[in-house]
């Protein structure tokens, strides 16, 4: 049983904690924390997460602003992706090579490019393959047109875009990568974006795999250093502009296994460190950690108050089984709460997400699980709701709540 504070009359953010016995937990004291996650890494920003559980297996500063570069293209190509889904463009559909396009974004710029002949037709096919595998700016500027109309108007797509899937600190001016003032990422949300990417495209994001692109009779490789490593790596975008944006990559790799990790880097001093680390990482990733059940699909993972309704709680489940990365042979316990808003005001459905579960590692808040109500709650009588009332008055700042498991 636990007792948890009420931060004010309005908003009630009640944090649950749960004992995971047998379990893994970290406790690092030092102050460098990557130090702590068993790893060390000579980049400034770093993520790498598990793509089935969303567990982060080690972090340094991924919260941080960082210029994103050509790793911008990876959302270009989620906006497009979408596009191609919904049935609003297919990849037999042609773009023109406006004049900008080839300016900016052609061999004129000395960028990386498609090379693109000036005024010429070019499937989306051929774009996306210009786009992800030879990181073509004026892939990504005639994408932006051919969608939006302009480049501007492409890149405000884009970032409410990210808006929609929940990435909020993603912000972009432009298609391509150039380095302004508002182009802005970090590299957790990257990595939550090359997760979505994987996720919800698998037809197109093969694209991101291949090995190089042959256009207007010249071949180029990928840039993707890792794909030709024994790493397993199948995508995504590499990255850089300047010593100060420094070389980054966002990149997934599958074991023998089927385990799929996500990888970002932003802010590496050269292409070999980036190539190096990233390869690091992922190895170490790989050896370091094996998935463990917290809880089967079913379970009753804890409970929320309900104000008003037939009953005064109700179970929360995953729609999923909760699975956790803890590394190989560790018996340690793993810390988790509950956090929600509420008390819930009945009525409420089942299975409407009310909750998340959080687990960590250490100082990393390292899984995030939503959770929905096992059951519907129906508005009580009057006398119930009176009574929820005064109880609310007369509990003040506290609650205690039971906990499931």
């Amino acid at each position: 049983m636990a007792v948890f504070q009420r931060p004010g009359p309005v908003l009630n953010t009640i944090a649950t904690a749960i004992c995971l016995a047998g379990m893994l937990a970290f406790a690092p004291t030092a102050a460098n924390a990557q130090g702590a996650q068993g790893f060390t890494t000579t980049v400034p920003h770093a993520v790498l997460m598990d793509a089935d559980t969303h567990t982060i297996l080690f972090e340094k500063a991924a919260d941080e602003l960082v210029v994103p570069a050509s790793t911008t293209k990876v959302m270009t190509a989620e906006v497009l992706f979408k596009e191609i889904t919904e049935g609003h463009a297919n990849l037999n559909d042609e773009y023109v090579i406006s004049e900008n396009a080839w300016r900016t974004g052609g061999a004129l710029a000395r960028g990386s490019t498609m090379f693109a002949a000036l005024n010429s037709k070019v499937r989306v096919e051929d774009l996306i393959r210009g786009l992800v595998v030879v990181s073509g700016n004026d892939a990504a500027i005639a994408i932006a047109e051919g969608i939006a109309g302009s480049e501007f108007n492409f890149a405000d797509k884009m970032t409410k875009r990210a808006q929609e899937l929940g990435l909020s600190h993603l912000s972009f001016t432009n298609a391509w990568g150039k380095d302004e003032p508002q182009q802005r990422v970090t590299a957790r949300e990257m990595a939550l974006l090359a997760d979505h990417v994987i996720r919800t495209y698998p037809d197109l994001y093969k694209y991101f795999g291949e090995k190089d692109f042959l256009w207007n009779k010249i071949r180029q490789p990928n840039r993707n250093p890792l794909l030709l490593m024994d790493v397993g790596a199948d995508g995504l975008k590499t990255g850089n502009i300047d010593e100060k944006s420094g070389y980054a990559i966002v990149a997934s790799a599958i074991n023998a296994d089927k385990q799929r990790l996500i990888l970002t880097i932003y802010g590496a001093k050269s292409a070999k460190e980036r190539a190096d680390e990233a390869r690091k990482l992922l190895l170490w990733g790989f050896r370091t950690f094996q998935a463990k059940t917290l809880f089967n699909q079913g379970d009753v993972i804890g409970a929320a108050s309900v104000f008003g309704g037939t009953k005064g709680s109700v179970d929360l489940v995953a729609k999923a089984p909760v699975r956790f990365l803890i590394p190989r042979g560790d018996t340690e316990k793993l810390t988790a709460k509950i956090v929600y808003t509420g008390p819930l005001r009945a009525p409420i459905a089942q299975g409407q997400t009310v909750a998340h579960l959080i687990v960590n590692r250490g100082t990393l808040s390292s899984l995030d699980v939503p959770l929905q109500t096992a059951e519907a709650i129906e508005s009580g009588g009057l006398p119930r709701r009176a009574m929820d009332a005064g109880y609310e008055l007369g509990v003040g700042l506290f609650r205690t709540y039971v906990l499931k498991k």
